[in-house]
């Protein structure tokens, strides 16, 4: 095959499947295709799923976990006991005075197990509630002094712990990863509030025939 029909063929199926993707996107999903890279041990523990979708699942669940562990490693010694804590406190700087459903929903936590991790961080002087002076029933959380430093002093360690966790990866292989998980993330942290309470096999349904729905 002629090469330019080639790359036309192959920027019209990423095209397809990517509507957003850059040139770059391309050029870097093309070469990661291309590039086998040696496996260092054994892959996953325990059970290997013979589906892609669930190998990939479990790769992903694996480094979270790990992820977590080496988190909560370099948080040792601070004032938070988790880097879930860590996901609150952050939220709470950049949102400036959200609402504690708010700071919960965007960790994707329950209301009950997230309402007693913010009263747990109140308790040690992390965070404290101020009036919502949109609405007089409500109370919205803000830093106090000691959460704002603490959360600096996390932020580094986090950001170490990121770099160590990822060191292996170059800056293109790291872009395109993000590049072809983003719009799972986005797709589900804005489904999964509605699905609370349904039937699995609805959802399944809903989410599987979406593309069959006209518009």
């Amino acid at each position: 095959m002629n090469k330019t029909v080639e790359l036309v063929n192959l920027w019209g199926r990423f095209e397809e499947q990517y509507p957003g993707g850059s040139i770059d996107d391309f050029c870097r999903r093309h070469l990661a295709g291309q590039q086998m890279v040696k496996e260092k041990g054994p892959l996953v523990g325990g059970v290997v799923p013979n589906i892609n979708e669930g190998l990939l699942l479990k790769i992903i669940g694996r480094i979270s976990k790990l992820n977590m562990l080496y988190a909560n490693m370099a948080l040792k010694g601070t004032e938070l006991n988790q880097i879930e804590e860590f996901g609150m406190l952050i939220t709470i700087k950049q949102e400036k005075n959200p609402r504690k459903t708010e700071v919960i929903q965007a960790n994707l936590f329950e209301l009950s197990s997230g309402t007693d991790m913010l009263n747990r961080m109140k308790t040690r002087g992390l965070i404290r509630e101020v009036d919502d002076k949109e609405d007089k029933r409500s109370k919205r959380i803000e830093l106090t002094p000691k959460g704002e430093k603490v959360t600096r002093q996390c932020m580094e360690l986090i950001m170490k712990n990121a770099k160590m966790i990822m060191h292996d990866l170059g800056e293109d292989d790291k872009e395109l990863c993000i590049q072809l998980l983003k719009n799972v993330e986005i797709k589900f942290s804005a489904l999964w509030q509605t699905h609370k309470g349904k039937d699995f096999k609805d959802v399944y349904g809903e989410i599987m025939n979406e593309e069959n729905d006209p518009e």
